[in-house]
C-alpha cells in the first residue's frame, strides 16, 4: 500500500462529531469526487466515485450523519488491466443536497454551479481544516518521503484551485497552482510545509511516519557529507605528501640531503620515513616539536630548492 493510501485510510477512519465540520468535509469530497448528471424535467443527479473503500464508507456515513440521507454504496468491479474496484454512491434528484453543500447556488432566479469555495460552510476554523481534509481525501496524493517530498490536490477549475490555494496559505504555507492537462493542481514540495499540512488535516500517524523518514534521511546525508569531507581531506594530505617526497628525492639525487640546512634536512628525513602522516604529526616528531605552519614553511623551502635544481638540470 502506498504512503498516500495509508494517509487516506487514517483520515477516513476519523470523522468529526461536529455537524458543521461534517458538512464542510462532505462538500469537499463531493466537489472533488462527484459528478453532476443532468436529466430531463430539470432533474439533477449526483454520482460520487472513489477507488478507496474506506473513503466510500466515509462518504456514506457523512451523508447519514450530517444530512440524514441514506444512500447505497455500490461496488463496481473493474477487470480491465487489473485496475482496482471502484465504489459509487448515486443520489437521484440531488439539487437540494448540492445547494446545502454550496456546490450549487441560486443566482438571478436560477440555480448555477458555484465555482468557488463554500464560504458559509468554512467560516469556522475547524470547518476550514475539515474542508482541506475532504479535498485531500477526494483528490489528493502524497509521495513516499523515501523518494521525494510532494503533496498535491487535483481540481478541475483554475478559479477554484486559486481559492483553495489561498485557504491553505492562510496557515502560513506556500502552496502553488500548476495546470496539468485539463486539471489544476494545488501542490506543496517542501518537507516542512507538507508536515504542517498533515497536522492541519489531522493525519498525525502519517505525520510521524513522514518525520521519521526525514530524520533518517537527514542523518544519512550528514554522515555522507562528513565522510566525503574526510575523504577529500585525506586525499589532499596524501597528494601533498607524495609531492613533498618527490621534491626531497630530487634534492637527494642531484645534490644530496647533506646539502640542506640542518632544519630542512631533519624534516626531509622524517618525511621520507613517514609519507602517510599529516604536517601536524610531522611537526610533533621533531626535536623540539614545531607547529603545522612551521612544517609547511620548511616544506615550501624544500620545494623551492627542488624546483631550482630541476630548472638548472633542464
Amino acid at each position: 500500500m502506498s504512503f498516500s493510501s495509508k494517509t487516506k485510510n487514517e483520515l477516513a477512519r476519523r470523522t468529526s462529531d461536529s455537524k458543521c465540520c461534517q458538512m464542510a468535509e462532505l462538500s469537499a469530497l463531493v466537489r472533488v469526487s462527484g459528478t453532476i448528471q443532468l436529466r430531463g424535467l430539470g432533474k439533477t443527479d449526483l454520482l460520487i466515485t472513489t477507488e478507496n473503500a474506506a473513503i466510500g464508507r466515509m462518504i456514506f456515513v457523512l451523508f447519514k450523519r450530517s444530512m440524514r440521507i441514506h444512500t447505497d454504496l455500490e461496488v463496481v468491479k473493474n477487470n480491465v488491466l487489473r485496475k482496482n474496484n471502484s465504489y459509487q454512491i448515486k443520489i437521484m434528484d440531488a439539487t437540494d443536497i448540492l445547494k446545502r453543500l454550496e456546490i450549487m447556488v441560486e443566482k438571478d432566479d436560477s440555480i448555477v454551479i458555484n465555482n468557488g469555495l463554500p464560504k458559509k460552510l468554512i467560516e469556522d476554523e475547524c470547518c476550514k481544516r475539515a474542508y482541506i481534509r475532504g479535498v485531500f481525501l477526494g483528490g489528493g496524493s502524497l509521495s513516499d518521503p523515501e523518494k521525494s517530498y510532494h503533496l498535491e490536490l487535483i481540481t478541475h477549475r483554475e478559479d477554484y484551485a486559486n481559492e483553495l490555494k489561498d485557504l491553505i496559505n492562510s496557515y502560513e504555507l506556500y502552496a502553488r497552482v500548476i495546470a496539468r492537462k485539463k486539471n489544476f493542481i494545488v501542490y506543496l514540495k517542501e518537507g516542512d510545509q507538507i508536515v504542517d499540512l498533515l497536522n492541519i488535516i489531522g493525519a498525525h500517524s502519517a505525520l510521524m511516519a513522514f518525520e521519521n523518514v526525514r530524520i533518517v534521511k537527514s542523518m544519512r546525508n550528514n554522515i555522507n557529507r562528513l565522510v566525503n569531507c574526510e575523504t577529500a581531506n585525506l586525499s589532499k594530505m596524501v597528494n601533498a605528501a607524495v609531492k613533498q617526497k618527490k621534491h626531497i628525492e630530487i634534492i637527494d639525487q642531484y645534490a644530496g640531503l647533506d646539502s640542506l640546512p640542518d632544519a630542512l634536512k631533519e624534516i626531509a628525513m622524517i618525511r621520507l620515513s613517514n609519507t602517510d602522516v599529516s604536517l601536524k604529526e610531522l611537526g610533533e616528531m621533531l626535536d623540539p616539536p614545531i607547529g603545522k605552519s612551521g612544517v609547511n614553511h620548511r616544506m615550501k623551502k624544500i620545494e623551492k630548492i627542488a624546483l631550482e635544481i630541476i630548472e638548472k638540470e633542464t
